[in-house]
């Protein structure tokens, strides 16, 4: 047996998909502690406690992942960064600007949901509260949070966790796989247990059936920002454990079971509903898209 077959494919020369994997680990510990080192001394300057703070944070993760995704896309792939699906065109745009108006209206749902069933107290608006400049300013900050965190999570969950994955294996275990994974990736989220761990399963399972109806990142980056914006700044629920700028103040008393409670909805019943409105709806928005492929 060729030794060197077992790290490499003859057929393509280049590293198996497992050890592609492997390397993207190693590279991408590299790059979060580098970027972090360089970002140390602002985040002395950054108030701990406040958007500023956590926005670094994202930065820093954001510089970590993207770059090491490009060198072991060049390296171990010999592939292009691009042909993750990240082509821009007039197409990409509507994807994105489809998946986040489509979660407006999947939050949307849920909030309803939780309003009617009794189960959601409505306290006021952030503007009652606050100045004009200060809430623009919060939502502003978050929304970049949450564009960075949609980038930087899908360009690894459904990007080359999955891709690669798929090439190694099939799509079912890839799909399973790389969900998995994005739903541990939350470990260290505030009470994070089973039922999170399932929630955030099943939406992992959401955002790949997004990759899967287009071959493309930018639908499910466009709902991993709209849901995080939706779901936490603008409806004001937790968003998978973690609190958020609100512009509707509420607070939720019903069935844990139900509601997530406070890990948010992902780790509720509710989320079910929210998710079968949204699959319905990419299958609506991408029929003639795969019909023309067929």
């Amino acid at each position: 047996m060729n030794i060197k077959s077992i790290f490499t494919n003859p057929d393509e020369g280049r590293l198996r998909a497992g050890w592609r994997l492997l390397a993207h680990f190693c590279i991408l510990a590299a790059s979060l502690v580098a970027f972090g080192v360089i970002a140390s001394p602002l985040f002395l300057w950054a108030e701990r406690s406040g958007s500023s703070f956590l926005l670094l944070n994202v930065l820093v993760a954001l510089a970590g992942i993207t770059t090491s995704v490009i060198i072991a896309r060049h390296f171990a792939d010999k592939h292009s960064f691009v042909s993750l699906g990240l082509k821009l065109d007039s197409k990409a745009l509507r994807d994105l600007f489809f998946g986040f108006a489509l979660t407006a209206a999947i939050m949307g749902f849920i909030y309803l949901i939780e309003w009617v069933a009794g189960w959601l107290t409505f306290e006021g608006f952030a503007w009652d509260f606050q100045s004009p400049g200060h809430v623009i300013r919060e939502v502003l900050i978050m929304l970049m949070v949450y564009v960075f965190v949609g980038w930087q999570e899908e360009l690894i969950s459904r990007g080359y966790w999955l891709q690669n994955l798929e090439e190694g294996i099939n799509m079912d275990w890839a799909v399973f796989i790389s969900s998995l994974f994005f739903s541990l990736a939350h470990y260290g989220n505030p009470g994070f247990a089973w039922a999170p761990l399932l929630g955030l399963l099943v939406s992992g399972y959401f955002l790949a059936y997004a990759y899967i109806r287009t071959r493309s990142l930018w639908l499910p980056i466009g709902l991993h920002i709209g849901w995080n914006f939706f779901e936490g700044t603008v409806f004001g629920f937790q968003v998978s454990g973690t609190e958020s700028y609100r512009l509707i103040l509420q607070s939720v008393r019903g069935p844990t079971l139900w509601t997530g409670g406070a890990f948010g909805p992902e780790a509720g019943l509710v989320l079910i509903p929210g998710l079968a409105l949204g699959i319905a709806a990419i299958w609506w928005y991408t029929r003639k898209s795969k019909e023309n492929t067929q």
